[in-house]
């Protein structure tokens, strides 16, 4: 290629990644999910115009259908071995899941990256996924240019938080990791091939969590925290310095330039200690001017990243809890569509719009039965908890107030929420007892779940975390319930 065409080409590149752009994680990991068209409507009337997608959900898709909202659609980990392998798997994945809604008749779907794997590279999967990525990324790029769709949609491969790091919390050492870093290099070098941009998790909750060098205020862009000085680099945010901490080891690898998409960013409102409403919107709000203000960091002034993708629309009971009961609260939106705070993706407005017309099941819930023995209620709640969602009971949650045996019912009711509000949900060897009068004390809300078709089955992440999860109930909830 003459060099001059090269030139061109970068500098087009540069100015597409020129402007700011916000949109959401729709994850599905929930017990009763919301009707993906009620999601969509939720997205389209809070001007959301970007979702970012971790499977390709059939129901998701025709939802999605017409909406115009730029989709970057996800391919699970579990699906890197098979099309690392087979060239005939990659085709028959763009084909089923890319082609059939990008190409279709009518309406269709904006389909503008295809994200090969879910965080493949963190660090507590080992080499379980990772060794599959750039070949299925390669295979899934060639599908899409058999198919001529590769001038449409991107490959790209969303890269953990833990993916890199400094060890001094320092930008200037940023770098990968050692046992990921020559598949990063390969990584790069195809993403820059197709000019596709570098997704990555940026994580200042988590960073604040594993680094008490680091303050709240620095995290919440709080304006009167002290900066911290990196080679006369001035840094007044947790988010700039971790952004530099990738943008220096991008550098440190031969990629100083490439694009960085932001494609995963949030911060939880349960669940444990500083996971609040309140600091979530302090955190979000202070986001969103940073990323407005398009400043940029010291490492990249006035170039900010091309998209950010919020950790996420809605809360995911389902979600794994292993690093955390934080993390099946990460919406901006309860399970139910509802605000929790405020915030706003466009500026002009200092509020979000709920989802409207929601259907619940009844008002019902279950709740023990003081006038029974209770000796074996802790035994019943956590029974009842390793198979449904008790993580606002955790310390530091919503619910971590309430005292016994106000627990023993909030872990009740979760559970007959989550079996449908059916009779024999509520037995408990006799404990339970279904009552019409709202248990729900202060901020500890009991729930009421939604009455959909979708949830007549559990979804399938709950199987293989059955035994993961009633350990971790155990030994986390075993003080809420003594």
């Amino acid at each position: 290629m003459p060099p001059s065409l090269s030139l061109l080409i970068l500098l087009l590149a540069t100015m597409s990644y020129g402007s700011v752009a916000v949109g959401v994680n729709w994850g599905t990991t929930a017990s009763h999910p919301l009707p993906p068209a009620k999601v969509v409507q939720l997205m389209k009337s809070n001007n959301i115009t970007r979702v970012k997608l971790f499977d390709a959900d059939p129901l998701v898709l025709e939802a999605l259908s017409g909406s115009n909202l730029g989709v970057t659609m996800g391919i699970p980990n579990g699906l890197l071995r098979s099309l690392n392998s087979s060239k005939k798997a990659a085709q028959t994945w763009v084909h089923d899941n890319v082609t059939r809604y990008v190409t279709s008749g009518g309406s269709r779907v904006k389909i503008e990256y295809v994200a090969v794997g879910d965080e493949p590279f963190l660090q507590s999967y080992g080499q379980q996924f990772y060794p599959f990525v750039l070949g299925a990324a390669i295979n899934i790029q060639t599908a899409l240019t058999q198919a001529n769709l590769d001038n449409k949609v991107k490959v790209v491969v969303p890269c953990s938080f833990d993916s890199f790091l400094s060890e001094t919390s320092l930008p200037s050492k940023g770098h990968f990791r050692a046992d990921v870093n020559r598949t990063m290099i390969q990584l790069l070098k195809f993403l820059s091939k197709h000019n596709s941009p570098f997704f990555a998790t940026i994580s200042p909750f988590l960073a604040f969590q594993q680094n008490k060098n680091i303050s709240l205020d620095f995290t919440l862009f709080r304006v009167y925290t002290k900066a911290r000085n990196d080679s006369r680099r001035m840094y007044k945010n947790s988010f700039d310095l971790n952004y530099d901490i990738l943008v220096n080891a991008l550098s440190t690898v031969g990629f100083p330039r490439i694009g960085i998409v932001v494609s995963q960013i949030g911060w939880p409102t349960d669940g444990g200690p500083n996971a609040t409403s309140y600091a979530a919107e302090t955190f979000m709000k202070g986001l969103m001017n940073r990323l407005r203000s398009k400043l940029g960091t010291p490492l990249r002034p006035r170039n900010p990243p091309i998209e950010t993708y919020i950790f996420s629309l809605l809360d995911e009971d389902q979600r794994s809890i292993s690093t955390g009961n934080f993390e099946r609260h990460w919406g901006i939106f309860t399970f139910d569509g509802q605000a929790k705070y405020r915030f706003d993706f466009t500026q002009g407005s200092n509020s979000l719009v709920n989802a409207q017309d929601v259907e619940y099941l009844p008002s019902r819930w279950c709740v023990v039965n003081n006038n029974r023995d209770l000796s074996n209620a802790t035994a019943n709640a956590l029974q009842a908890c390793s198979l449904a969602d008790c993580s606002a009971l955790s310390p530091g949650g919503s619910c971590s107030n309430i005292s016994w045996p106000g627990n023993i019912s909030y872990a009740f009711n979760s559970y007959y929420q989550q079996h449908n509000q059916s009779a024999d949900s509520c037995d408990f060897g006799g404990l339970g007892l279904i009552t019409t009068v709202n248990p729900s004390i202060d901020n500890c809300r009991f729930l009421v779940q939604l009455n959909t078709s979708l949830s007549d089955t559990l979804h399938p992440a709950s199987v293989s975390q059955l035994i993961t999860l009633l350990a971790t109930a155990i030994l986390l909830l075993l003080p809420r319930f003594t």
